[in-house]
């Protein structure tokens, strides 16, 4: 689950400077709260959206399955989106009043995202393997996958989780910052920390149900069958499989807790994460 993280990066001048390491640390804190306070709708949505159906899936039992899985990779993986995201950034150096910010915003997350996914992908698939099968032990799923499918198992769906979230990010940022620009201009001066989190949940859960057709696609993707055509990894043919099987529904199954999942996590990450940031740069101050 992605959440407003350029809100996160650019708010109140925390990212005047490149702070390369709160950022790192701040990020990963951010990560892990998210991602185990959201967790069981992260688990109904993808119970919404396998081909098996929500109630064969697990229905509302077990709806913390998966979560060791989450906990160990949150930290690694929003780590590595905000190290590449603040690095990307502070390469192009660019005017604060630049029409060319946002295309910076944009090409940061993307490179983030890149980077990010290749911790996110694995404990994804065994995530979602076991929110889907609630009696498995999320070790055993993880040492399955590498004995039947090997490391490419546990890749298995990276392009389809990259191709969902750089999309998320061309659609998120330029809303977010034009709700922040539009938010400032009636109020006659520039949003405050929590006015810059509500345009961010506003961007996140609108970018979250345009590009839900691609997260159904990545879920199906990861919990197919070792083998089957859906296991290949082709997006279009898993959305074309989704269309011929439930039409529009299906391909925008979990929408709702998708949405919300990423509206409430834009808060819970920008508090975590500026939190968690100012207090490693001002400890970084006191020191002689």
């Amino acid at each position: 689950m992605r959440t407003s993280t350029d809100s996160l990066g650019g708010v109140c001048g925390a990212m005047d400077r490149p702070g390369f390491t709160a950022s790192l640390v701040a990020g990963g804190v951010a990560g892990v709260a998210v991602d185990l306070i959201l967790f069981p709708l992260d688990t109904i949505k993808t119970r919404l959206q396998s081909q098996q159906g929500f109630n064969k899936a697990g229905g509302f039992r077990g709806i913390y399955a998966g979560v060791p899985s989450a906990a160990i990779g949150s930290f690694p993986n929003a780590a590595a989106f905000f190290i590449t995201y603040e690095y990307v950034k502070w390469l192009w150096h660019t005017d604060s009043s630049s029409y060319l910010m946002p295309v910076k915003h944009m090409l940061a997350a993307s490179a983030g995202e890149v980077v990010a996914c290749l911790i996110r992908v694995p404990s994804e698939v065994v995530k979602q393997r076991a929110q889907v099968s609630a009696s498995s032990r999320t070790f055993h799923i993880f040492s399955n996958i590498l004995y039947t499918e090997g490391i490419q198992g546990l890749y298995r769906g990276y392009k389809s989780t990259v191709l969902r979230e750089i999309p998320f990010s061309l659609v998120q940022f330029p809303l977010w910052e034009s709700l922040k620009a539009l938010w400032s201009w009636r109020q006659d001066h520039v949003v405050d920390c929590w006015q810059s989190a509500v345009c961010g949940a506003f961007a996140g859960g609108f970018a979250a149900a345009v590009t839900t057709p691609l997260d159904v696609a990545k879920t199906r993707i990861m919990l197919a069958k070792a083998g089957s055509s859906t296991a290949s990894g082709n997006v279009l043919s898993a959305l074309h499989g989704v269309w011929r099987t439930q039409g529009l529904s299906g391909l925008f199954a979990g929408v709702f807790p998708r949405m919300a999942a990423i509206s409430l996590g834009g808060f819970i990450f920008l508090g975590a994460y500026e939190q968690t940031r100012s207090l490693l740069l001002e400890l970084g101050r006191e020191r002689p």
